[in-house]
Formats: C-alpha cells, structure tokens, sequence
C-alpha cells in the first residue's frame, strides 16, 4: 500500500499545524542536528522531509505506529525508527542570552502531563500518573526559553524548580511564577496572611501580576494542541524529548 502523507503544502499544514514555510525551517533544524546522517544500517526508504512529517504529525495526533504507518506507506516498525532517530533532533536550541542594557522578563510555570510510565510520573492531584514539566517563556514574544527535565507531578513546583537547571539558564533575568514558588528567589504576587488584607498598591501589583503571568498559561495551552503532551505513552526519555520537539515547532509557529 502506498503511503499517503508526504511532505506537500496540503498534507503539511493539514495534520502538522505548521505552514509550509516553518515547516521546512523545522526541516533543516533537524538536518543541521545530523537528521541526514548515515544511520550505521540501510538507506532509509523516505527522504528526510519525509521523514520530519511523521514526527511532527506523530507529536500533532498521537496516533499510535500502527495507525501511523499505512498513512505513510511503511511499516509500524519503521514509523517507530523514525520517530525514535529524529524527535531528540528537534530538542529546544538554547536561549540566548539577553542584551546587558535590554530588560526582558521572563515567565515559569509547571503544567502536569499524563504519562504512561510510572518510572517518569506519579499519582498527582489531576488523579492521573503524571509529570511536572516547568517551562520558561519569554513575556514579550510568548516564545518558550528552556524546559526542564520531566519531575514526578507529585512534586512541588518549588522543589523542582531547585533541582532543575532552569535557575541557571534564568541567571541575571527578571523571572515572575506564582505563590507556588515561594522562597525560590522569583518574583511571586504578595501573600495574604490570615488577620492581614493585602494593602490597595498590593492588590494593584497581584492584578498586574496575574495579567502578566497569563501568559505562560496561554502558551502551555498551545502547546497542548500537539496532543502528545495529553498523554504521553513514551517511556523513558520521550516525554522530555516530546516536550522539547513541541516548544521548539511551538516556537517556529509562533514567530517562524
């Protein structure tokens, strides 16, 4: 049977979410990465555009390989191959750092991500096994900066937010989160303590606060349109690998 999904406009923009033109930038992310290279076995069967749509569609749908492959004309083994080669090659480049004389601001949240390994995730309050997965967005460009390695979802924000490499990456930038991260050092709104209302500049500041913040929350929300991060059913690693592939086609949808 003849594969039906190929890198075209109509298939690409359709199951990808991506247009055209990112799409091929997404291209060469993963050849620039080695995304051509020789595998050590035989020639694959697809050329590597090709090969880029079924992890970008895989990531979009979550289809299983078996529904995958006779879209694609190959076998569930080898849509598995693909998948596993390629989607590391997509990870989140680094963020560069900001200009010393340029103030930016920059935002953290966590969002708990279904997963099916119990070795990556934990029964946690969304009563699923899931994981904490903490991203940084910049506030102006609502771009994703850096995300953590996947922590069990019944962590506290707090916690993983320390045993995370984010504080380094976010070293010398202004960085808000909510009251979930209290005592990490991040701007947090004020607290309000039993006996004590919050004083009427407080409540102003909470409300600018909370307008700012919404935007981290805008972004997880997008980025829950690959559905990939509904429910996760990779083991080990995936899911940190699924979360870094959508934050960087996240990224490339939203300024290209």
């Amino acid at each position: 049977m003849g594969g039906v999904l190929r890198a075209e406009l109509m298939w690409v923009e359709a199951f990808t979410g991506l247009r055209m033109d990112r799409f091929v930038k997404l291209v060469e992310v993963v050849r620039e990465q080695g995304g051509n290279g020789p595998g050590g076995g035989r020639p694959w069967c697809l050329p590597l555009a090709d090969r880029v749509v079924p992890v970008a569609v895989y990531c979009r749908t979550n289809l299983t390989m078996r529904q995958l492959a006779p879209l694609f004309g190959i076998s569930p083994a080898a849509v598995c191959r693909v998948i596993q080669r390629l989607r590391p090659l997509l990870a989140l480049e680094p963020a560069p750092r900001p200009v010393a004389d340029v103030d930016r601001l920059w935002i953290v949240d966590g969002a708990l991500i279904p997963v099916r390994d119990r070795s990556v995730g934990t029964s946690s309050r969304n009563y699923r096994v899931s994981a904490n997965v903490q991203v940084i967005i910049d506030a102006d460009t609502r771009l994703v900066i850096a995300s953590a390695r996947p922590a069990p979802g019944s962590k506290a924000d707090a916690h993983v937010w320390r045993e995370s490499d984010l504080p380094a990456a976010a070293a010398g930038t202004t960085v808000i989160a909510d009251g979930a991260y209290l005592g990490t050092g991040l701007i947090v709104p004020h607290r309000r303590r039993a006996g004590r209302p919050l004083l009427r500049g407080q409540e102003g500041d909470n409300a600018e606060h909370r307008r700012v913040r919404a935007r981290v929350e805008h972004t997880f929300a997008r980025m829950k349109n690959w559905k990939i991060l509904r429910d996760c059913r990779q083991k080990g690693d995936g899911l940190h690998h699924a979360v870094q592939a959508v934050a960087t086609m996240h990224n490339l949808a939203l300024a290209g």
